[in-house]
Protein backbone atom coordinates (compact mmCIF):
# COMPACT_ATOMS: atom_id res chain seq x y z
CA UNK A 1 0.00 0.00 0.00
CA UNK A 2 1.27 3.35 1.00
CA UNK A 3 4.55 4.14 2.91
CA UNK A 4 4.81 5.50 6.15
CA UNK A 5 5.95 9.12 4.77
CA UNK A 6 3.15 9.09 1.65
CA UNK A 7 0.57 8.24 4.01
CA UNK A 8 1.66 10.72 6.97
CA UNK A 9 1.53 13.90 4.00
CA UNK A 10 -1.30 12.59 2.58
CA UNK A 11 -3.34 12.24 5.25
CA UNK A 12 -2.19 15.60 6.74
CA UNK A 13 -3.05 17.81 3.19
CA UNK A 14 -6.33 16.12 3.57
CA UNK A 15 -7.21 16.83 7.30
CA UNK A 16 -5.65 20.76 6.43
CA UNK A 17 -7.61 20.84 3.32
CA UNK A 18 -10.43 18.76 2.89
CA UNK A 19 -11.33 20.37 -0.58
CA UNK A 20 -8.72 20.28 -2.49
CA UNK A 21 -8.99 18.72 -6.37
CA UNK A 22 -7.02 15.38 -6.81
CA UNK A 23 -4.89 17.23 -8.96
CA UNK A 24 -4.21 19.82 -6.70
CA UNK A 25 -3.17 16.89 -4.19
CA UNK A 26 -1.00 15.49 -6.63
CA UNK A 27 0.56 18.73 -7.33
CA UNK A 28 1.21 19.24 -3.37
CA UNK A 29 2.83 15.96 -3.14
CA UNK A 30 4.66 15.95 -5.96
CA UNK A 31 2.79 12.46 -7.30
CA UNK A 32 1.06 11.90 -10.37
CA UNK A 33 -2.41 12.22 -10.70
CA UNK A 34 -3.59 8.63 -10.99
CA UNK A 35 -1.35 7.44 -8.07
CA UNK A 36 -3.24 10.03 -5.92
CA UNK A 37 -6.82 8.57 -7.30
CA UNK A 38 -5.05 5.00 -6.71
CA UNK A 39 -4.31 6.42 -2.80
CA UNK A 40 -7.59 8.16 -2.17
CA UNK A 41 -9.22 4.75 -3.09
CA UNK A 42 -7.26 2.33 -0.94
CA UNK A 43 -7.48 5.20 2.06
CA UNK A 44 -11.39 5.25 1.75
CA UNK A 45 -11.38 1.37 1.60
CA UNK A 46 -9.42 1.27 5.20
CA UNK A 47 -11.99 3.42 6.00
CA UNK A 48 -9.94 5.98 6.93
CA UNK A 49 -11.22 8.87 4.77
CA UNK A 50 -14.55 9.63 2.95
CA UNK A 51 -15.45 11.53 0.40
CA UNK A 52 -18.15 13.73 0.11
CA UNK A 53 -19.59 15.64 -2.90
CA UNK A 54 -20.38 18.97 -3.57
CA UNK A 55 -20.85 21.46 -6.41
CA UNK A 56 -19.03 24.00 -7.48
CA UNK A 57 -19.08 26.91 -9.76
CA UNK A 58 -21.05 26.09 -13.25
CA UNK A 59 -22.33 23.20 -11.43
CA UNK A 60 -19.30 20.76 -11.85
CA UNK A 61 -19.21 18.04 -9.12
CA UNK A 62 -16.56 18.12 -6.30
CA UNK A 63 -15.36 16.14 -3.23
CA UNK A 64 -14.15 17.05 -0.16
CA UNK A 65 -12.10 14.52 1.56
CA UNK A 66 -12.66 13.55 4.67
CA UNK A 67 -10.78 12.14 7.70
CA UNK A 68 -13.20 9.43 9.75
CA UNK A 69 -12.49 8.79 13.65
CA UNK A 70 -10.06 5.80 12.31
CA UNK A 71 -8.58 7.83 9.76
CA UNK A 72 -7.66 10.28 12.54
CA UNK A 73 -6.49 7.78 14.67
CA UNK A 74 -4.02 6.12 11.96
CA UNK A 75 -2.57 9.40 11.08
CA UNK A 76 -2.14 9.93 15.24
CA UNK A 77 -0.35 6.41 14.63
CA UNK A 78 1.60 6.98 11.33
CA UNK A 79 2.61 10.38 12.87
CA UNK A 80 4.64 8.61 15.44
CA UNK A 81 5.67 6.18 12.93
CA UNK A 82 7.11 9.39 10.86
CA UNK A 83 8.49 10.55 13.63
CA UNK A 84 10.32 7.82 15.01
CA UNK A 85 11.81 7.10 11.79
CA UNK A 86 12.82 10.58 10.92
CA UNK A 87 14.73 10.80 14.17
CA UNK A 88 16.81 7.86 13.66
CA UNK A 89 17.58 9.34 10.13
CA UNK A 90 18.64 12.18 12.01
CA UNK A 91 20.83 10.08 14.09
CA UNK A 92 22.24 8.66 11.77
CA UNK A 93 23.30 11.77 9.68
CA UNK A 94 24.57 13.06 13.28
CA UNK A 95 27.13 9.96 13.03
CA UNK A 96 27.97 10.61 9.81
CA UNK A 97 28.71 14.06 10.17
CA UNK A 98 31.24 13.12 12.68
CA UNK A 99 32.53 10.64 10.74
CA UNK A 100 33.11 12.93 7.79
CA UNK A 101 34.68 15.78 10.25
CA UNK A 102 37.17 13.51 11.60
CA UNK A 103 38.24 12.32 8.17
CA UNK A 104 38.68 15.90 7.28
CA UNK A 105 40.43 16.97 10.53
CA UNK A 106 43.01 13.47 10.09
CA UNK A 107 43.64 14.50 6.26
CA UNK A 108 44.46 18.29 7.32
CA UNK A 109 47.50 17.00 9.27
CA UNK A 110 49.05 14.75 6.95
Amino acid sequence: MLDDGLRYRLLTLLQENPNLSQRAIAHSLGISLGKVNYCLKALMSKGWVKALAFYRDGNKKAYSYILTPKGIEEKARVTVSFLKRKMREHEEILKEIERLKKEVNASQKD
